[in-house]
């Protein structure tokens, strides 16, 4: 290889190399601005009347450049309790998020970037207390470092029955 080839090689990967961090940094940066206190209120749907969702969600720094979230979920006879993990994966370049409830629930989703908005579904499928099966997902959506909104959705597939909830959430 000739000499400037090759010191042209050596100089195109020193430039990538430093933007790469910095690009990591800026994600890093994006999701410790939800880190805090978030409340937010809704109403359970598709029962025979609305019943009301009230939820507390906590979001602190975790390690390695991700944000930890515990939140709760009350309805009248019911506690959900919900945790997990975003992260910026620097090697796939992508949001990911863990979840799991008390509810038995365990997801994992990709984000989805549009503008400023970032995007989780998580679904999976179950069995219910009687054996049926079950479909349950959860959405999280995160806008301009100032808003999250979680989506809860179950589907009883014997019975066609559906359950959801938007909560919005603030600070």
């Amino acid at each position: 290889m000739k000499i400037w080839l090759r010191a042209f090689v050596a100089c195109l990967a020193l430039q990538m190399a430093a933007i790469a961090p910095a690009v990591a940094q800026g994600e890093i940066a994006l999701l410790e601005s939800y880190i805090g206190d978030w409340r937010g209120d809704s109403a359970l749907v598709g029962v025979d009347k609305h019943e009301p969702f009230r939820c507390r969600l906590g979001v602190s720094k975790g390690n390695l450049g991700r944000i930890n979230y515990t939140g709760r979920c009350t309805l009248v006879n019911a506690t959900l309790s919900i945790s997990g993990t975003i992260a910026f994966n620097e090697s796939a370049r992508q949001f990911e998020a863990v979840m799991s409830t008390n509810a038995g629930y365990t997801g994992l989703a990709v984000g989805r970037t549009a503008g400023d908005r970032i995007s989780f579904d998580l679904r999976e499928k179950q069995k219910d207390r009687a054996g049926g099966d079950v479909r349950i997902g959860a959405r999280i959506l995160l806008v301009g470092n100032n808003s999250i909104t979680v989506d809860f959705e179950v589907e009883f597939n014997d019975s066609g029955e559906v359950l959801t909830a938007s909560v919005p959430f603030s600070r």
